[in-house]
C-alpha cells in the first residue's frame, strides 16, 4: 500500500483547517513531519492535492474528490481499532443537536447510548440547523439532528419524528383569553422569535406566508428559555417547538393560542453526509431515537 493512516489524517487535517501549522498542531506533530508526510503522498502517486491561495491550503478538485473516500477510509479504520481495544463496535460518537432537539431530546438518548456500554462518550454539540448542517457537511460531526429543511448537496436528510410550533404568551395578554387567533391578531401583536438559520425560524416564517412583511418582530433570540421568559414577561408573543413548552403550560407560566388557519407542523430529520462510513455507534443512535419517537406514538 502506498499511503498510510497518518497521511490521511494529515491530508484531512490540513483540509479542514487549509493551514499545515494548525494542522499539524491538531495532531500534536510538528509542522516539517505534516509537511514532508503531505508531500511524500502527493509525490508518492504525482498528484497535487492543494492550491495555495495566500498563506492558505485550499483542497484543488482532485482533493475535494477525494476527501470523503479518506474521510470514510480512515473512519473505519477507527472503528475497528475501537472494537479491538474494547471488544465492541459502538464508542466515541460526535452529535450535532439544534436547540429544541439538543436541549429536550438528545440528553436522555446520549444517557441510554452511554448506559449500555462502559467507556462509551458522546459530544454533543447544540446549534442552529445552519450550523449544524455546515459541521456534518465538513465531517466535523457523525450526524446531525436537526428541526429544519436543508438540501445540501452531499447529505441525506432522513425523518426522524414530527413536531408541532405553538403560539403562546403570557396568561395576561390581551389574547390570552380567545379561542383562537386570527390574522389580523397575528398582525396586531408584537412578537419574540428565533433567529435566522434556526430551524423554527425557517417554518415559523413559511406558516406565516402572507403575513411576514407585516409582522412585528420586536425580538430575534438564539435561546428558548430566553424566549419563553422575554414572553412571559409581556414582551410579546412567542412561536416555539410545543417540546420546549409542556413544563411552562403545565405550571401555568405560558398559554397556547390555536391558530388553526396556519400550519404549524414538522419534521425532525437526521442529516447524514453520503460517503461518510456509518460505524456501529452512529447506527445504534439511529435506533434509540427511533425507539424514543415510537415510545410517544
Amino acid at each position: 500500500m502506498k499511503y498510510t493512516l497518518r497521511q490521511l489524517e494529515i491530508f484531512l487535517a490540513t483540509a479542514h483547517y487549509e493551514n499545515l501549522t494548525r494542522a499539524a498542531a491538531s495532531l500534536s506533530m510538528s509542522q516539517s513531519a505534516a509537511s514532508s508526510a503531505l508531500k511524500d503522498l502527493e509525490s508518492q502517486f504525482d498528484v497535487q492535492l492543494f492550491d495555495r491561495v495566500g498563506k492558505r491550503l485550499q483542497l484543488n478538485a482532485l482533493g475535494e474528490s477525494i476527501r470523503p473516500r479518506a474521510q470514510a477510509l480512515l473512519e473505519q479504520a477507527r472503528n475497528l481499532e475501537g472494537a479491538l481495544a474494547r471488544h465492541q463496535g459502538t464508542g466515541h460518537l460526535r452529535v450535532g443537536a439544534t436547540l429544541s432537539i439538543g436541549n429536550y431530546l438528545a440528553v436522555e438518548i446520549m444517557a441510554r447510548y452511554m448506559g449500555e456500554q462502559e467507556g462509551a462518550r458522546v459530544e454533543l454539540e447544540v446549534g442552529n440547523t445552519e450550523a449544524i448542517v455546515r459541521k456534518v457537511a465538513n465531517f466535523e460531526l457523525d450526524l446531525g439532528l436537526i428541526e429544519g429543511e436543508s438540501r445540501h448537496p452531499d447529505l441525506d436528510m432522513v425523518h426522524w419524528r414530527d413536531d408541532e410550533l405553538v403560539v403562546f404568551c403570557a396568561p395576561d395578554h390581551p389574547l390570552a383569553g380567545k379561542p383562537w387567533l386570527s390574522d389580523e391578531d397575528l398582525l396586531s401583536a408584537a412578537w419574540v422569535v428565533r433567529e435566522s438559520g434556526s430551524g423554527t425560524r425557517q417554518h415559523f416564517d413559511w406558516a406565516m406566508h402572507g403575513l411576514l412583511s407585516s409582522l412585528d418582530i420586536k425580538l430575534e433570540l438564539q435561546h428558548t428559555e430566553a424566549i419563553k421568559r422575554a414572553v412571559e414577561a409581556g414582551l410579546g408573543l412567542g412561536c416555539l417547538s410545543e417540546i420546549t413548552l409542556v413544563d411552562a403550560f403545565n405550571r401555568g407560566r405560558l398559554v397556547p393560542l390555536p391558530v388553526p388557519q396556519r400550519n404549524f407542523h414538522r419534521r425532525f430529520y437526521f442529516a447524514l453526509h453520503r460517503q461518510k462510513f456509518r460505524s456501529a455507534g452512529v447506527e445504534r443512535w439511529l435506533q434509540l431515537c427511533r425507539e424514543s419517537a415510537e415510545a410517544l406514538e
